[in-house]
C-alpha cells in the first residue's frame, strides 16, 4: 500500500541518484524533461535492486538480484523495521563486494531514504550526516517524513524495540 504524497511535494527530476559510490536511491516515477510524469523502469543498470513499493512492469530484469520489502510511508511496526535493517545490511554487503545497488520506493524520497540512511550509518555516518547527504544528492524533499527522521535519530534497532513494546 502506498500513502499518497502531499500535493506540494514535487516529483524528483531524475529516476535515481548516486548517494555514495555504488549506492543509488530512486523511485518508480519522476518528472521528465518537460516536467511530465515518467516511469522509471530498471533493467540491468544495477546488480542489486531493493524495492520498498513494487509496481508491475518497473523491473528489474529477471537476472538482477531483487529484494522486495513493501512498507508504508508512515508508522512502521517492529517487523517492518527489522526488514529495513536487513535491507540496509544487504546493501552494505553488496557494496563491499563492489556491486552497484539501487534502493527504490515510489518517488525515492522516504522509504528508500530510510534504508539508504541506515546503510550510511552502518558505514559510520551520523543520522544527521546521512540525512544531509541524501537530501543533497537525491532531493531536498528526501526524508521529508519526520517520523522516519525520528527513527534514524533514535537508531532503527531502538525504534524497532520501542515499536515491538507497543504492539
Amino acid at each position: 500500500m502506498r500513502t499518497r504524497r502531499k500535493p506540494d511535494v514535487p516529483a524528483p527530476e531524475s529516476p535515481w541518484n548516486e548517494v555514495v559510490p555504488g549506492l543509488w536511491m530512486g523511485g518508480h516515477e519522476y518528472a521528465g524533461a518537460l516536467g511530465h510524469p515518467e516511469f522509471a523502469v530498471v533493467r540491468d543498470e544495477f546488480d542489486l535492486v531493493q524495492t520498498l513499493l513494487r509496481l508491475p512492469g518497473h523491473g528489474p530484469d529477471p537476472d538482477v538480484r531483487h529484494h522486495v520489502w513493501p512498507i508504508p510511508d508512515g508508522p512502521l511496526d517492529g517487523t517492518q523495521l527489522a526488514g529495513v535493517i536487513r535491507l540496509a545490511e544487504a546493501a552494505c554487503e553488496a557494496l563491499d563486494e563492489g556491486r552497484k545497488v539501487l534502493v527504490r520506493c515510489y518517488h525515492g524520497y522516504n522509504r528508500s531514504g530510510l534504508v539508504v540512511a541506515h546503510a550510511l550509518m552502518r558505514r559510520g555516518s551520523s543520522a544527521d550526516g546521512a540525512i544531509r547527504l541524501i537530501r543533497d544528492r537525491r532531493s531536498p524533499w528526501a526524508l521529508h517524513n519526520e517520523l522516519f527522521v525520528e527513527y534514524l535519530r533514535a537508531g532503527l534497532a531502538t525504534a524497532r524495540l520501542l515499536e515491538e513494546l507497543t504492539e
